[in-house]
């Protein structure tokens, strides 16, 4: 299923050579626009969850943490 996508608040710069980039490409703007979407995103690697959990540990090394068991005694404390 296709999806839509708009974009707010070009540059009349930026829509002008994207137009010029259209017709030097033999495409419609729209045809161009998605071209350039799908040229920057397929080479782009996802992170695995390791590495996200990993990157979040670095985040908040150095703040202070409450065990897990703490927060679940506290929230049943309050029922």
């Amino acid at each position: 299923m296709a999806g839509n996508l708009h974009v707010r608040n070009l540059d009349d710069e930026l829509i002008g050579r994207l137009k010029r980039r259209a017709a030097r490409h033999g495409r419609s703007t729209e045809a161009e626009h998605r071209e350039i979407l799908r040229q920057a995103l397929v080479t782009e690697v996802e992170p695995s969850f390791d590495q996200l959990a990993a990157d979040l540990r670095k985040l908040t090394m150095r703040h202070r943490q409450t065990p897990s068991e703490v927060l679940q005694r506290e929230g049943r404390s309050e029922r």
